[in-house]
Order: C-alpha cells, then structure tokens, then sequence
C-alpha cells in the first residue's frame, strides 16, 4: 500500500517532540505534513488529542483530513520513570498504537510507527535482525512492544514499525546535548562505556520514516545510523567535533552509574532491510554527529 494523492495530508503525532519536529520539516514537496501533540507549539496543528482514545482519534483524523497515510512518533520515553509508571506508559506506548492502527485500517491509510532497540536484551553478539527474537529487560521496552504487536495485529496490511536507538537531534533533550552542557560546567567527566550502540540523528533518520512511508512494504524496519560506538566514545566525539578539548572525559562502567531501569548492554540494529529500500544506509554515526554538531 503506497501513499496515495498529489498533495495528500500526511499526519505526525508527537510533533512538538525532537523526533516529530524533525519529521515535520522532511515532509516531501508532494505531501504537507500536520501535526499533533499534547503540546500547543508551533507546528502542531492540532494540540491535545488523546491518542489512547478511539472517540478523539475519530475526531483528530477528521479534523486533519483528508489523510493519505500517519507518522506515530509520540511516545512515553522517560525510561527510568517508566519502572515506576508502567501503566501510563504502556497508554502511551501501547494502547494509542492500536487506536492508530485501528482507526488507519478503517481508511485504509498506511502507518508507519517508532520502536526501539529495548525490545531485545541486549545479549546477542551480532547486530539484532528484524526477526530475532524480542526480550525486553525493562518497563519501558515491554510498553514499547505491546505497541508494535498492537499495531500490527490492529492492521497488518497498513503497519509498518522502524526501531531505532540513540536518538539526538537539533530539537529536545538527548545525550549529545547533555555532554555539551556539561561540558561548559566541569572539567572532567565520566560516561558509560560497556553499553554499545548506534547515535542516530534526527536529520537522518527522518528522511528514512518517510521512505518507508511512501514505498516500504507493511512490517518491521531496523533504522539506525552506521557503524556503532559506546556511550563514552560518542561523549568524546561529541566534545571533539564541537572543539572542546579541555574537559577529560573517561570512561567507566555501567555499574558505576545505577538507573532504575535496565539497559541493553549491546543493542546495535542490522538495518539492511531499510538500506535495500532506500538505495543506501543512514550516514555513519560519526558523519551524521558532525553534521549535527555543525549545524548547531
């Protein structure tokens, strides 16, 4: 199923978030883009619509039409508080992605959703594969799950979920942001550095979801930035392409710095499925943090 019509809506949730905000600003010359959040912030077109409730959702695709296709990017992603507040969180990221799905299914509209590298554990050796099997070791992974079995249940012929990891981007909290702030108040820090992932940015991986909107075949996409790295390693890349050298940044384990929840200690994505798509992979992790950080 492909996004039909020339000038068709196209409608983004979670639109005032960093990844959403993104997704707006993507938007093909062909499609426009409107915006939903719990948020009145520019580019949201239609503030406080209640994704977890069938009756609002009926409404809000009304109001925003006619749509040719969604873009769920909202999402319950404070991971730590998720350990206290499951049920909010599995509202959030579960049940809103079977209204979604559901109210899609009913226009017979394609949807594309956010996932996550939590929904594995973090204990395999080689890059996760769509297919290997899923074992979230923390509330916010099991929330985030439901959502993808939701959606996919809900309307297997119109879903499609992309995970991703490591989000940052020009908008919204995130770790890059975080060293760089950091790194104006201290001279020494200490990062992670036995936790391995993909720092994917915004600027690349919005792009991607529009892709797999337009072209991408129902199902699940792996979507992040090449290569891989720990924490500590993109805390120091950060501070070097930023031209921070005098701040000491060493590396330390995940012991050091308890959370309440859990992290997959290695979660890097195999994301060949998207890149046959697509032509190409996302930029390398390096690359594209350059390119953030120049653009800052």
């Amino acid at each position: 199923m492909a996004v039909q019509g020339e000038r068709g809506r196209v409608l983004v949730t979670g639109a005032a978030g960093m990844l959403g905000s993104q997704v707006l600003l993507a938007a093909p010359d062909n499609l426009r883009a409107v915006g939903t959040d719990l948020q009145a912030e520019p580019g949201v077109d239609f503030p406080g619509a209640d994704l977890t409730d069938e009756a609002s959702v009926a409404v809000l695709f009304r109001g925003a039409g006619p749509l040719v296709g969604v873009i769920h990017c909202a999402a319950y992603t404070a991971v730590d508080q998720a350990e206290e507040d499951e049920q909010l969180a599995l509202a959030v990221n579960g049940t809103a992605c079977g209204v979604l799905a559901r109210a899609c299914a009913r226009e017979e509209l394609p949807l594309v959703l956010v996932g996550t590298d939590f929904v594995f554990d973090g204990e395999s050796e080689k890059p996760y594969r769509e297919d290997d099997p899923v074992a979230p070791i923390s509330a916010y992974g099991r929330t985030k799950l439901v959502g993808e079995r939701e959606a996919l249940e809900a309307w297997p012929e119109g879903s499609r979920v992309v995970r991703t990891q490591w989000l940052y981007g020009p908008r919204g909290g995130h770790f890059p942001g975080t060293m760089l702030a950091l790194a104006r108040e201290r001279d020494a820090l200490k990062v992670v550095a036995d936790q391995i992932g993909s720092p994917t940015s915004t600027l690349e991986l919005a792009p991607a979801l529009w892709d797999v909107l337009l072209s991408g075949e129902p199902g699940i996409y792996h979507a992040s930035c090449e290569g891989a790295c720990s924490w500590y390693e993109l805390a120091v890349a950060t501070l070097e392409l930023a031209g921070i050298t005098d701040v000491e940044v060493s590396p330390c384990g995940t012991v050091d710095f308890p959370r309440p929840a859990p992290r997959p200690p290695q979660s890097v994505l195999d994301c060949s499925k998207l890149a046959a798509l697509r032509g190409r992979p996302l930029a390398h992790w390096r690359t594209a943090l350059a390119t953030y950080i120049a653009g800052r």
